[in-house]
């Protein structure tokens, strides 16, 4: 590809990292045994595999044998919901969560719905922030479990988790957390939490697209989602993709040694952008409680233009990111994560989400900052929508 790519789009997916390639590739031609065989070449791959549960227990910093590994986050949040559930005993048929998951999430809750589940969300606040008092409302004797996701996917806003934890721990309600955005970019330690369970995905972290993996806290009972053999400790069923594994082992070793870079020079990137785009740009607005997020993300509103424009102009500048509206052809309907923290309409159709990384340079960021005014300026030119006739969302 000779088109210069400048890529603020990493809460979607990331690069691989270099040293992720290299400690993967030896597992795709030289040692490609299966783990589950009884001869030495299989019991080799299968040291290896073991050190890559270690690497991403280090992370989260829990047991190795607290780790299982998945496909991807989805699966990883539909075993931890729907598997822990079918493993409870008793007859608890409500579930707690937010109106601001992630589909993998969110559309779970929905098809537990059909089968009998009643499910409350929770709503959040104008920043993103959480109705604390709405949920300790919400939990009662009948709560099975209590899902909330650690960090928005949309916003980057943080969720008090330990908080969630300890009210769900004192009505001794399990606890899910779909930590797919938040691990390898803020420390985590589940040893010191209240999270029963943890979902999480390669390719948030510099890993390939294809794996995941979950933390079962001790104790925690969990029927198997995927039925089959006798991998994963029985706990999830089909032969172990070795490399896709050994490469999120070396991904969240690298994220443990990164978590600092993550908190500061990621960060500064992503403030200095945001803080000149907001002063610079007129009618621009963040999206998001301004502190209590992830560090590489900003959702910033850009008023009377489609997000959509936005995304295609940058694209044909070279530059890559997300729109904060689900929108599509013949449709506006905007992010439902937007939508319920009453986004004004003049603002929530031109939300754009910057998510960075520690690939990204201070000059991708001179290059945002340089070519953004003129696309919006540009936009707002020919916009139909009008400061002074705005319909209501």
């Amino acid at each position: 590809m000779d088109k210069k790519v400048i890529y603020v789009d990493n809460n979607a997916t990331t690069k691989v990292a270099p040293e992720v390639v290299s400690a993967m590739l030896p597992f795709l031609n030289k040692f490609y045994g299966n783990p589950s065989s009884m001869h030495f070449f299989g019991g080799e791959v299968a040291r290896h595999l073991e050190r890559a549960r270690d690497q991403v227990a280090f992370l989260l910093g829990c047991d190795s044998s607290e780790i299982v590994f998945t496909s991807c986050g989805t699966e990883s949040d539909n075993t931890a919901i729907i598997g822990s559930l079918e493993a409870l005993s008793g007859n608890r048929k409500h579930l707690v969560t937010t109106i601001v998951e992630h589909p993998a999430v969110k559309n779970t809750m929905a098809y537990l719905s059909k089968k009998g589940y009643r499910v409350s969300e929770i709503g959040v606040d104008r920043q993103g922030l959480l109705d604390m008092n709405a949920l300790k409302d919400a939990i009662t004797e009948e709560t099975a479990l209590v899902s909330v996701m650690y960090a928005n996917n949309e916003t980057g806003v943080i969720s008090p988790i330990e908080e969630i934890g300890k009210i769900a721990k004192e009505r001794g309600v399990l606890f899910h957390v779909d930590a797919v955005q938040a691990v390898g970019k803020i420390p985590l330690n589940m040893q010191k939490s209240t999270i029963d369970l943890l979902s999480l995905s390669g390719h948030k972290l510099h890993a390939p697209k294809g794996i995941g993996a979950m933390y079962i806290r001790k104790g925690v009972r969990m029927r198997p989602y995927l039925i089959g053999g006798h991998q994963e400790r029985g706990r999830r069923a089909g032969t172990e993709a070795v490399p896709n594994i050994i490469a999120i082992g070396a991904a969240c070793e690298l994220a443990a040694k990164n978590i600092q870079e993550e908190n500061t020079q990621v960060k500064a990137r992503r403030d200095r952008m945001e803080n000149w785009i907001l002063k610079n740009i007129p009618d621009t607005s963040l999206n998001g409680h301004k502190e209590k997020r992830l560090p590489n993300t900003s959702n910033i509103g850009f008023e009377y233009i489609e997000g959509e424009a936005i995304l295609l102009t940058l694209s044909k500048e070279g530059i890559c990111a997300s729109s904060g509206s689900a929108c599509s052809s013949g449709s506006l309907e905007p992010s439902h994560v937007l939508r319920a923290m009453q986004i004004p309409f003049t603002s929530i159709h031109g939300s754009i989400r910057f998510s960075l990384s520690r690939y990204t340079t201070d000059e991708e960021i001179d290059y945002i900052i340089d070519k953004l005014p003129g696309v919006i300026q540009k936009l707002r030119a020919i916009s139909p929508f009008s400061s002074k006739n705005m319909p209501s969302i």
